[in-house]
């Protein structure tokens, strides 16, 4: 069975399990919600998908009862997402769930009518998403994170963790229109830091692998890459190269990464079922203030750490709110 299946099998598990929730209040009988879901696919939307549902489903919302998913995974490839987010807009969808910024980009160039979900969308106002938080103004509103501002924050890590390093490599994702703040936020960081940093752009999941390589060769000491850019492999070929990963997403440290100071991003994931919700029930998104995350986790890979023969501050390991050992 294909991975796309897989994964519908596996969403639909999960909202089937809503049948002891009441249905939505607002739920027309005999009318089913058509709710298009758009993923690029880097990183992987697994999580995303589980906490997503489970989100639907705490607020009474039953695949084949009350919605009808439509999910579209463009595998990495930037083209087939715009494709794929104009075939949602044909099948004539209630509304579009964005995972990350690719998506929501991609979905706000096929429609400016459909009702837009950010699950979440970085910098919505920089990126034009939105005209503000508190009125969006369009078609678009959902959750947004301050993952750029918390690049500078990861940063401020390594400082803490490796006192030594002074050259940083910063792997950014041009095919995600988040990067240009992404990697601004990160230079003013590093100058406040006094740190050297190494900027090279990847042109999505397929150059990862050259783009890795070129920062390894440079002489960097640690690593810092985007969070749409692929989550294993990164963490798997910061291993391989043996430089220390700080990625602004915990999913990141869960997968390898050294360490992730981000938005509890599972929660944010639910939260934004919430939108869904309202939408459904007749709000307009212009309406519809953008929330932004509230809680934050310090995530460290101790696992990680012992593998690159480092030895962390024990008080950094107290602050922690999960150790990966």
């Amino acid at each position: 069975m294909q991975y796309d299946q897989l994964r519908r099998r596996e969403f639909v598990m999960l909202l089937s399990g809503a049948a002891a929730f009441p249905l939505a209040a607002a739920a027309q009988p005999g009318r089913m919600t058509r709710i298009g879901v758009l993923m690029l696919g880097t990183p992987d939307p697994g999580l995303f998908l589980r906490e997503f549902s489970e989100g639907l489903r705490g607020l009474g919302y039953v695949e084949g009862r009350n919605i009808t998913l439509e999910l579209q995974n463009a595998k990495g490839s930037a083209a087939l997402l715009t494709s794929l987010a104009r075939e949602l807009v044909a099948l004539k969808v209630d509304i579009i769930v964005g995972f990350q910024t690719p998506s929501v980009a991609a979905a706000k160039e096929a429609t400016t009518e459909i009702p837009i979900v950010m699950c979440p969308a970085a910098d919505p106002i920089g990126t034009a998403f939105v005209g503000s938080f508190a009125r969006p103004g369009g078609n678009i509103t959902g959750v947004t994170t301050a993952t750029a501002e918390l690049a500078g924050k990861n940063l401020d890590l390594i400082r803490e963790a490796l006192p030594a390093v002074r050259r940083v490599g910063v792997l950014g994702n041009a095919l995600d229109p988040f990067h240009k703040p992404f990697l601004e936020h990160v230079a003013s960081a590093a100058r406040t830091l006094n740190f050297e940093i190494k900027i090279i752009l990847a042109q999505g999941a397929d150059h990862f692998a050259a783009a890795f390589a070129e920062i390894a060769k440079s002489g960097v000491e640690a690593v810092m890459v985007q969070p749409s850019l692929p989550r294993e492999l990164a963490a798997e070929t910061a291993l391989k190269n043996r430089l220390p990963l700080f990625v602004p997403s915990a999913e990141f440290a869960l997968a390898g990464a050294l360490m992730a100071y981000s938005a509890d991003i599972g929660a944010v994931y639910r939260q934004s079922a919430t939108f869904v919700d309202k939408i459904i029930k007749g709000r307009k998104p212009a309406d519809l203030p953008v929330e932004l995350a509230t809680k934050f986790l310090l995530v460290i890979n101790l696992k990680t750490a012992n593998a690159l023969g480092l030895t962390l501050p024990p008080t950094l390991l107290t602050r922690a709110d999960q150790v990966i050992e």
